[in-house]
């Protein structure tokens, strides 16, 4: 998206299709503060077709991963379009909208009424199945803060809970949180295939350039499917 062409403001504050963030769509916090400019922009995928496939979208991956899990680390649920998300760390409840690839290749973005919800890109695995499902979401706008102006205050061990159209419920741990540069985008380690069921929650953070109208940085918080008897 382009910030300065649009009425919202970013303040600082299996097989799969891989993207990789170029531009930001949060903003006021960054992904460590976190922000979620009005341009997430990303590269979509050139290739899906082994695990070095190339992406260039920034929310989502799509299919089943091409390594056989690791049979300690297989447990998933079916494929599920997940419907709400909740962060009760940060105060997050929100539902969740589909986003897929604009025309020109970038990442489609929350947009317009639905602004200041977190969306699911849907063509990465859905949250619960084998694979890294990939949800991102603004930080913030003219109006104020969004749906993950606190994103970055995520630490090891919070909890995110996704409810799914088939009435299941997918509970992840947060594994880590860490801020990239955009020009140092890790797009492997972000959206590339593993062997479990896994979540990351994307937006933009750093400082936020007036010249260019974007964030510097990328934030990535990575999660796993919580399969413990609790």
């Amino acid at each position: 998206m382009d910030v300065k062409s649009s009425t919202r403001r970013e303040a600082r504050g299996g097989r799969v299709i891989f993207p990789a963030l170029v531009g930001c769509l949060i903003a006021g916090v960054v992904f460590v503060g976190i922000a979620f400019a009005s341009q997430h922009q990303v590269r979509a995928p050139i290739s899906a077709t082994g695990p070095d496939a190339m992406l260039r979208s920034a929310d989502g991956l799509v299919g089943e991963p091409i390594h056989t899990p690791d049979p300690a680390m297989a447990e998933a649920l079916s494929r599920s379009v997940p419907v709400t998300l909740e962060i009760p760390t940060i105060d997050v409840r929100s539902n969740l909208q589909s986003l897929g690839l604009e025309e020109g290749g970038g990442l489609e973005t929350p947009a317009g009424d639905r602004y200041d919800e977190a969306g699911w890109y849907r063509h990465s695995p859905t949250p619960g199945s084998m694979g890294p499902a990939i949800i991102l979401g603004h930080v913030d706008s003219y109006e104020g803060p969004s749906v993950f102006f606190r994103l970055g205050e995520l630490t090891a061990g919070d909890k995110v809970t996704i409810t799914r159209a088939d009435d299941s419920i997918a509970r992840f741990i947060v594994d880590s949180v860490h801020s990239y540069p955009k020009h140092r985008f890790p797009t492997d380690e972000v959206y590339g295939d593993i062997d479990h069921a896994g979540l990351r929650l994307i937006t933009c953070g750093g400082i936020f350039d007036e010249g260019t109208g974007h964030y510097e940085d990328n934030i990535v918080v990575y999660a796993r499917l919580d399969v413990s008897d609790e």
